[in-house]
């Protein structure tokens, strides 16, 4: 089991305050503290955590070394420059979904195991995830597509959840205990009940039918009364998984102008007629190639723009060879910076048992993580974080990787290395850090940065070439040397 992190130094800001006229005494005191304060990492300690290809190092402790006074680097020299003084985005934390499926395999586990899992994601021995991400009633991950009412009730009464408290909502509950006050749990609906939509179907896609838009605003607040009546607090929802996706599977499909009406005639106003004004809602939840299109038509307009606390997003755009859409990132937090980006779903797709380890996987997450979160994402939420060795059990055949999987018929554990490269941020970096500037001068280095509350900052390396490579880390007038493995990823505090 992974080891607590212990900090080892503790960083103290000075903070001064000047009246608006000084004296030329004043200011030559002002300009030596600001030296002060950027000097405050000399001979101060970093610690080093690696997960590195072809080695046992899995988040492991790797080295200590001291920060020296910076010197000005060379053109020849790959170096990561971090700069505390300039501030970004506060952090929300990451986690993944629990699902149908994961329940499922989670229950076939014995309690050792179980326990294991569950200490592995939420706990400081693990990797200290903290949000929770669930379906509202099936998707494919599942044995079986479901609802929580009968099929024609439009009024609804016989809406209930029994179903999830069989497996799903007890596992929510177990892992929400070892969270504690960080929990973020959203929910995402897949489909609503075949009688809703234009095809009488949950699967292959169909529209919400307009005479239906209230009732399906009204199963969002009962699935939400449902889950807090459980002792589950909902953080939020999702207004559609995958909106623009015709799939084998659950799904329905809304256009931008669809969802933006939907959103500001219906979901909107319903929430704050039940009093659930704090409840967050996310729109899109689809991949950063038409992202910025639906974040125009919806926060555009100002009825919905005030419902939605901002945008979710996937990562399959890559699917058929597309390079990851950062700058759609980008783009949509230059142009509505009051509105946030949450990573809602991605997962390597194809399951292939043989390939448990294999490093691109996790270096797609790395590359991913570290792209979202420098162009402005808060959050970042994972697939499921349990399959079984067929990567399912998915009722249409869609088999995925996790990051961790069972082989239930031995009662057996499998990490993969995408659980450390998700582990290098979700462990080190706390609720409510703020992303802090950072650069690499190649190509080579992928990097972020970000402060805890504490004052304590993690920088999250990773290399992806075949080489280790010696570098600088810069803070301010202090840098150290350090290397990195060939396909690795690094968390280095101080």
């Amino acid at each position: 089991m992974i080891k607590k992190i212990i900090y080892f130094t503790t960083i103290t800001l000075l903070v001064f305050s000047c009246n608006t006229e000084k004296t030329q005494n004043e200011m030559a005191i002002s300009e030596t503290a600001k030296t002060q304060d950027i000097t405050t990492f000399l001979g101060k300690d970093l610690t080093i955590y690696t997960t590195a290809k072809d080695t046992d190092m899995r988040l492991s402790l790797d080295s200590q070394k001291q920060f020296s006074e910076a010197k000005q680097p060379l053109e020849t020299e790959i170096a990561v420059f971090v700069n505390p003084e300039k501030q970004f985005q506060e952090f929300l934390g990451i986690g993944g979904a629990i699902t149908d499926a994961a329940a499922e395999v989670f229950s076939k586990l014995s309690a050792d195991k179980q326990e294991e899992l569950l200490n592995a994601y939420y706990s400081d021995e693990g990797i200290n995830y903290n949000i929770i991400r669930t379906s509202i009633h099936s998707s494919d991950f599942g044995l079986g597509s479901h609802t929580y009412i009968e099929e024609g009730d439009k009024a609804l009464k016989t809406f209930s959840i029994e179903m999830d408290k069989v497996k799903r909502i007890p596992m929510i509950k177990r892992a929400q205990a070892l969270i504690n006050d960080d929990l973020v749990f959203y929910a995402s609906p897949w489909s609503p009940p075949a009688f809703m939509k234009t095809n009488k179907h949950m699967l292959q896609g169909g529209k919400l039918l307009p005479e239906y838009y209230q009732t399906w605003a009204d199963y969002f607040v009962k699935f939400i009364e449902s889950y807090e009546a459980e002792g589950i607090p909902v953080w939020g929802v999702t207004i559609q998984n995958e909106p623009m996706a015709v799939q084998r599977w659950e799904s329905c499909i809304y256009t931008a102008e669809e969802e933006r009406d939907f959103l500001k005639n219906y979901l909107g106003p319903t929430f704050e007629s039940n009093g659930f004004e704090d409840k967050n809602i996310v729109v899109w939840d689809h991949n950063r190639d038409l992202i910025s299109h639906r974040a125009n038509t919806i926060f555009e307009d100002p009825e919905a723009f005030k419902y939605a606390w901002g945008i979710g997003f996937h990562w399959y755009e890559t699917w058929t060879g597309g390079d990851p859409k950062y700058d759609n990132l980008k783009n949509i937090k230059e142009s509505f910076p009051s509105k946030n980006l949450l990573f809602t779903e991605g997962c390597q797709e194809k399951f292939d048992p043989t390939q448990y380890q294999r490093w691109s996987n996790a270096e797609r997450y790395g590359n991913s993580m570290i792209n979202d979160f420098n162009s402005g994402t808060v959050g970042w939420t994972d697939w499921n974080i349990l399959l079984n060795e067929n990567g399912g059990p998915n009722h249409v055949q869609n088999f995925c990787f996790a990051p961790i999987h069972a082989d239930t018929q031995n009662n057996e554990l499998i990490y993969t290395p995408t659980y450390y490269y998700i582990g290098h941020f979700s462990k080190f970096v706390k609720p409510n850090a703020k992303r802090i500037s950072t650069t690499a001068s190649r190509s080579t280095i992928e990097s972020s940065s970000f402060q805890n509350p504490d004052g304590h900052i993690v920088t999250v390396v990773m290399n992806k070439t075949d080489e280790p490579l010696a570098y600088k880390l810069v803070v301010g007038e202090s840098e150290v040397v350090l290397d990195i493995p060939a396909h690795a990823m690094q968390s280095i505090l101080y």
